[in-house]
């Protein structure tokens, strides 16, 4: 749909998403659907999502917002089943938000009880986001496998076996994700370097947190010369003129996650995105993060960037076009993105 009106309708605005979290995005709505399915069979004793994340509450913090996926969500949706169903259902939820390109992002995760392994796992979330897409063309989703930053090199390392695996059915990249106050990022190097040798992209938590944002660890992370980062938070001037330094780096900025959940000082008008959207080399691509728990589409980003910062209707459309060159989908994608954007942006 192309908008006519001098201003914008971010909801039918043509736009793609880079840091989508597929757990994190799972509505809570589907959540209370999976867990009804399973308490009418005597499949769980969990409380009702609808309980333990009321709607509208959105107050999770780097503290409480692990553990609700190692206590909570993860206990729920732990079997093909209710992987499929998350999954079609996160990528309907997109596609009704105008989402044109997705690159939804899962750390592989084995359910020994429901007679999955990690690639098990993999070939479900490809199943399902094969199975949404034939529903729904106008969406095209590809996927991101997660290292963990409290995984062993082991387990990383067999991330990027199944990223390489599973390449020609839809995975572009591995992710470095997790709880920034763990792990020690050199530990992955290995890991990175077998990814980046398989021809595989490369996108990195980066900053998240100030625990996360040492001098070590960035110099680590920036000498992977990863292809995006995401979040950019915490960054000191010197790395920041390295980021700046980088054509083409994608940053994938999420407002309403570091505004919620306090990553940030202030509020939307303080957002680091005001610093960098403007600035030449590095690409700004707005995201969601996890918008089952902050319950901020896309087109909600869009509109407090518009609010907040005052873009132009140009500007917006400018943004988001450029956005198109950092994805991982392809020549192929990129071109049919910019017929889309382009109409959008002539209208």
């Amino acid at each position: 749909m192309m908008v006519r009106e001098s201003e914008l309708d971010f909801k039918s605005m043509p736009k793609i998403e880079l840091h989508a979290h597929l757990t994190g995005s799972i509505s809570r709505q589907c959540l209370h659907e999976i867990w009804q399915g399973k308490k009418a069979i005597g499949a769980t004793d969990l409380e009702d999502p609808l309980l333990i994340m009321p709607p509208g509450r959105h107050d999770y913090d780097l503290k409480t917002f692990f553990p609700l996926f190692s206590s909570y969500i993860y206990n729920l949706v732990n079997d093909a089943a209710s992987v499929e169903h998350s999954t079609k259902s996160v990528f309907r939820d997109f596609a009704q938000d105008g989402v044109v390109y997705l690159e939804l992002r899962t750390t592989p995760r084995a359910m020994p009880s429901a007679g999955l392994d990690k690639a098990g796992y993999v070939r479900t979330v490809l199943r399902a986001l094969d199975a949404a897409a034939r529903e729904t063309p106008t969406l095209h989703a590809r996927l991101i496998l997660s290292i963990d930053r409290r995984n062993t090199l082991a387990e990383a390392l067999e991330v990027v076996s199944l990223a390489t695996a599973f390449r020609d059915q839809g995975v572009v990249a591995i992710d470095l994700c997790g709880d920034p106050m763990k792990g020690d990022v050199s530990l992955f190097t290995p890991a990175v370097e077998k990814a980046r040798a398989a021809g595989l992209k490369v996108t990195i938590h980066f900053a998240e947190a100030e625990a996360s944002a040492s001098e070590a660890e960035l110099a680590t992370i920036m000498a992977w010369m990863p292809h995006r980062l995401g979040h950019v938070i915490h960054v000191p001037d010197a790395v920041k003129r390295q980021i700046s330094a980088r054509t083409g780096i994608g940053l994938e900025l999420c407002l309403s996650c570091n505004v919620h959940a306090k990553m940030i000082v202030g509020s939307f008008e303080a957002h680091h995105f005001g610093e960098w959207w403007r600035v030449e080399g590095p690409v700004v691509v707005p995201c969601t993060d996890d918008v089952g728990v902050f319950e901020s589409p896309l087109s909600n980003e869009w509109m407090l960037i518009q609010k907040h910062f005052q873009l132009r209707r140009e500007e917006v459309l400018t943004l988001a076009r450029k956005g198109i060159d950092v994805i991982f989908g392809g020549d192929d994608e990129k071109e049919r993105l910019r017929s889309i954007l382009w109409q959008e942006r002539a209208s």
